[in-house]
């Protein structure tokens, strides 16, 4: 993987979050997964994540998560199936500092993950490639390999078929309705439309702007604000300013403006409406690494 720096032991890594400018479910495998297309868009929201050194080779997280509990927690997994597949015999302590809304959408806890592998691999000296990164990154979850990848990308699949997308600038503004939307429930609903018509990477438009209009659209987005209703109004009260997308199965929405001084009147308003909002930019690439093929 190419970088341009990486942090230390005891040092601060960054796992920012993503948003889908669409997701499109096209079809369903045998086994159940969801096929998908969506476009990921990397932004300067990030969960902050630090690793001290352990001679006794246990994997520990020093940090409270509510509602996480530690064996579960992807950090945990991703450094204890790093450590197995390197063979690596240090063990490590890990800081998380949870910025990102759980259950918002945002991809939080597989940008945990994809930092801790990176992370990992470069503290324990793994030395192991972008390419086996992600396939460890695949059984933690189908949003990791992204956040490995390195830079915005239009995903296939069941989210593991990356490819690079160069998107203009844009500013973002993102409403965090007060309720928790489990993908698993949202992706198991039976009123979900499973045969949204491909669409191909060629008729992409360059400016983010241009995935809020059709054909682009959240498949999950009907699902999440029926079963929500804080979701709902979060995408009815956006609705005024511009078009407004929940992101992934939600409940965080969102609106795209061309610059920060729009985003940062609407933030205002919303605050004063007595919603959770925050202006946030578009990132070109991971802060850690540049798209290669995986």
């Amino acid at each position: 993987m190419t970088v341009a720096h990486l942090p230390g032991w005891g040092e601060t890594w960054q796992a920012p979050a993503k948003l889908n400018l669409f997701l499109h479910v096209i079809g369903r495998r045998a086994d159940g997964y969801h096929l998908l297309q969506s476009v990921f868009q990397l932004i300067d929201w990030c969960d902050e994540l630090r690793f001290e050194p352990r001679a006794d080779g246990q994997v520990v997280r020093l940090t409270d998560v509510e509602g996480v509990p530690e064996a579960s927690d992807l950090i945990v997994r991703a450094a204890q199936k790093l450590r197995a597949v390197a063979g690596v015999s240090q063990g490590v302590g890990i800081h998380i500092d949870k910025r990102l809304p759980m259950g918002g959408g945002l991809g939080g806890g597989s940008s945990d993950a994809a930092t801790t592998l990176i992370a990992l691999n470069h503290l324990w000296g793994c030395n192991l490639s972008q390419a086996e990164l992600a396939h460890i990154g695949l059984t933690l979850g189908a949003d990791v390999p992204f956040f490995l990848f390195g830079t915005n990308a239009f995903a296939q699949g069941i989210g593991e078929a990356l490819q690079s997308v160069m998107l203009e600038p844009a500013w973002f503004v993102v409403l965090t309705p007060n309720c928790h939307v489990p993908t698993v429930e949202i992706f198991g609903a039976q009123a979900l439309t499973r045969n949204t018509k491909s669409v191909i990477m060629s008729g992409f438009p360059r400016s983010v702007a241009g995935f809020f209009a059709e054909p682009y659209h959240n498949d999950l987005e009907p699902v999440a604000a029926r079963l929500y209703p804080p979701v709902r109004e979060a995408l009815d009260w956006l609705a005024q300013f511009s078009v407004a997308r929940m992101s992934g199965s939600g409940a965080c929405v969102f609106i795209a403006l061309t610059r920060r001084e729009q985003a940062s009147v609407v933030a205002q308003q919303a605050v004063a409406a007595g919603w959770q909002a925050r202006v946030v930019a578009s990132l070109a690439q991971h802060p850690y690494g540049v798209a290669q093929v995986l």
